[in-house]
């Protein structure tokens, strides 16, 4: 089967609407990568309604060739469609350069919807570098009291994942006439220092920040 065919049975596999099918169809081109099949795969996370589907269309793109993966992703980031934006925001994550950091925008971390936002703070915590983190952490104590309890818990996590930049910010913000902002601020700094306290009994003497699970 050469690869225009390969390309075409894989479009027809992800476009049917069985789960299973879709699934396999994923799997099957992350275990046999090819870079024809990039453009599809990320077509693919713009439109697929399944989690399971979409995360193993992410590993997918990851078994390809990576530079040409953010190639594509990166005009996603801009679309009109949030699952467009979100899914690749994912998977810069996943793919875990820091090289491209530069490409969450502010945009994107005050992005009108919960769950876009929610997804590009998380990105951003994996990839920012050093350097960045307190320039980060400044734009991210913006968005204390945003959303429902889900997002709001999501932020907290991805705040105690950059470290100890947060403190001084957090502090001021728990200052805040604002109960909603004072409150997530708050329990934010309580969370950390918990976080804190784990990471001291696992790793004796370690300073490190703690590690965020997905």
């Amino acid at each position: 089967m050469n690869s225009d065919e390969l390309v075409l049975r894989l479009s027809n596999l992800l476009a049917s609407s069985n789960q299973s099918v879709r699934l396999n169809a994923a799997l099957m081109a992350g275990t046999y990568p090819k870079s024809e099949f990039i453009e599809i795969l990320i077509s693919q996370c713009a439109i697929e309604p399944d989690f399971f589907v979409r995360d193993t269309l992410s590993w997918a793109l990851m078994r390809q060739e990576r530079e040409r993966v953010v190639e594509l992703l990166t005009p996603q980031l801009h679309s009109p469609i949030n699952q467009a934006r979100s899914q690749a925001l994912h998977t810069l994550s996943k793919i875990g350069d820091r090289a491209n950091y530069h490409l969450i925008t502010e945009d994107l971390l005050f992005d009108q919807d919960d769950l876009v936002a929610s997804t590009a703070w998380r990105s951003a915590s994996v990839l920012v570098p050093e350097e960045k983190k307190s320039e980060l952490v400044n734009l991210l104590v913006t968005q204390l009291g945003r959303g429902d309890s889900d997002i709001q818990f999501g932020l907290t996590r991805f705040l105690c994942a950059i470290g100890d930049q947060i403190i001084t910010p957090l502090k001021q913000a728990a200052l805040s006439h604002n109960e909603e902002i004072r409150t997530h601020a708050e329990f934010t700094l309580i969370r950390y220092q918990e976080m804190k306290l784990e990471w001291d009994r696992k790793e004796p003497g370690g300073n490190s920040a703690p590690t965020m699970t997905d």
